[in-house]
């Protein structure tokens, strides 16, 4: 996928017409002993990629080898629903994707990739519908073009609006993940804890201070 000075994305899409599909199914739990993030890959849609015997099931889409390096996800809707498993969407990125088009996502998978910078770009119903007939009549993956500052997404037979709130629009943008996207407001976090600390000192590293405390106290 290519990026245009983080305005939008150029990708190849696979179509996984699968409605409600949780994220128990996007990375299984046997895949979350680790304590960080790496690892997870081979977990993704395993159910859906590898039979009971742990071979590769040569009818699913992600197995074809014409849709190796696929980067866009072309999905049902309620896509990401059930548990909270923010592995669900680190197994997406590590695995190549980069952005998944749909017509609905569950609330919170939506807030987790949207935060980690997995594009998420919600059209219609028959928007999606118009997807993926394109989809299914190529041979392989299918050119799609994702719009963040148009708020569209575009392939070769159709284009869409999509939704996206103002605040994830910027922080693509601007290449920001949360945490970047917090650390812009730096000065005025700073400044809000020196007057913090200012009216109420008490409150200021107690925790260090306790601990400090307790242990002078056992030595």
């Amino acid at each position: 996928m290519s990026a245009d000075h983080n305005t939008s994305l150029r990708g190849r899409a696979a179509l996984l017409d699968i409605a409600n599909l949780d994220t128990d199914q996007i990375m299984p739990k046997q895949f979350l002993r680790g304590i960080d993030k790496s690892g997870l890959a081979p977990g993704l849609l395993y159910d859906l990629r590898f039979d009971g015997a742990g071979q590769p099931r040569e009818d699913f889409v992600l197995n074809q080898p014409a849709f190796a390096g696929t980067d866009v996800l072309l999905a049902g809707s309620n896509y990401g629903c059930g548990s909270s498993r923010e592995h669900a969407v680190w197994g997406m990125q590590q695995y190549g994707f980069k952005a998944v088009v749909a017509s609905s996502f569950g609330e919170i998978f939506y807030s987790n990739a949207m935060n980690n910078r997995l594009l998420l770009a919600m059209v219609s119903e028959d928007d999606a519908q118009a997807f993926m007939r394109e989809a299914r009549a190529h041979q392989g993956p299918m050119a799609i073009e994702i719009d963040v500052e148009q708020r569209q997404v575009r392939a070769a037979g159709h284009s869409a609006s999509f939704t996206i709130s103002e605040r994830h629009r910027r922080m693509f943008i601007d290449g920001l993940d949360v945490i970047g996207a917090s650390l812009t407001y730096r000065d005025e976090i700073t400044a809000f804890a020196q007057r913090h600390w200012a009216a109420q000192p008490w409150v200021k590293d107690v925790a260090r201070r306790t601990r400090d405390r307790l242990s002078a106290a056992s030595a």
